[in-house]
């Protein structure tokens, strides 16, 4: 058990077992694998689903970006297996823990590989999931709010808005050989207003040229937001050009924005106006009226 996971009373957990019941939650049952994502920081982000694969589960192998804090759902008998990975630091290698959740599995045991964020989007879960598939050992998918959506939302920067875009691109800025994937960059740049990246600090020179080649605009608006709604979450505001620069003293994990909707953050930033006493504009895209909600 991780030292800041003190795990529940048995109180807490009937009522946890009362909710299950409540809303007719799936039994975790023995031999299965369920991967789940565990939200990007905030461990209220978690979904019901996935507080009861934590509290039912015999063993839980869980990913460096999720909230150790969830860990006192677990049971008091259940074994906890740290199986992260970070890029740039030594890591759990994926295959070792693929054979682990088959391996696991055999034995009868209820699994949990609890991932960060979701673990279909950028989470090497349809990896894990496609070992199980070949192994024969049954599985379920448990998303979860991956950090480009709640991240920017803790951030007040919307991924959508009728007023900026009506489309949205999620990017990986880390490739399995560590480099910038090859993409078609002019696709890229054209292809939505509002760019998303994920774990793209130590390549944003990069994608900066990249997307300036292809034709972005280099005053557009852009956003940095690390440990995105963690206790130390920091956002900074830029603009594509000095996204580069910035990116260097900034911390990981991070999401990197790119867009016209950073610009709403004026208007949207709720937790810098509870945390802060922030002043929020009623009009951050500087137009006379915003739409009306009709």
């Amino acid at each position: 058990m991780s030292p800041s996971a003190t795990p529940i009373h048995a109180a807490e957990r009937l009522a946890t077992r009362r909710l299950a019941d409540a809303l007719d939650l799936p039994a975790f049952e023995t031999g299965w694998v369920w991967l789940a994502g565990a939200g990007p920081g905030d461990p209220g982000l978690v979904t019901l689903l996935g507080l009861h694969a934590i509290a039912e589960a015999d063993v839980i192998l869980y990913d460096a970006l999720a909230n150790e804090a969830l860990l006192k759902l677990a049971r008091p008998t259940a074994k906890l297996v740290f199986a992260g990975k970070r890029g740039g630091k030594a890591s759990c290698r994926q295959n070792d823990i693929s054979r682990t959740l088959v391996s696991l599995a055999r034995r009868g045991a209820r699994v949990l590989r609890l991932k960060g964020g979701d673990p279909f989007v950028f989470g090497r879960g349809g990896e894990e999931a496609l070992t199980l598939a070949r192994a024969g050992v049954p599985f379920r998918i448990v998303p979860g709010v991956t950090a480009g959506i709640g991240g920017l939302a803790y951030a007040g920067i919307p991924v959508t808005h009728r007023d900026t875009n009506h489309a949205v691109t999620f990017i990986t800025g880390h490739g399995a050989d560590g480099k910038l994937p090859a993409l078609d960059w002019n696709a890229v740049a054209k292809g939505s207003p509002t760019l998303v990246f994920y774990m793209a600090l130590a390549h944003a020179d990069e994608i900066v040229t990249k997307l300036l080649e292809a034709g972005r605009d280099a005053r557009e608006p852009a956003a940095i937001v690390s440990n995105a709604t963690g206790e130390g979450q920091s956002v900074v505001v830029t603009t594509l050009e000095n996204l580069g620069c910035d990116a260097k003293s900034s911390a990981a994990p991070a999401i990197l924005v790119v867009g016209e909707n950073v610009r709403l953050r004026e208007g949207l930033d709720w937790l810098g106006a509870l945390n802060e006493g922030r002043m929020l504009k009623a009009d951050p895209l500087g137009r006379e009226k915003l739409r009306d909600v009709s």
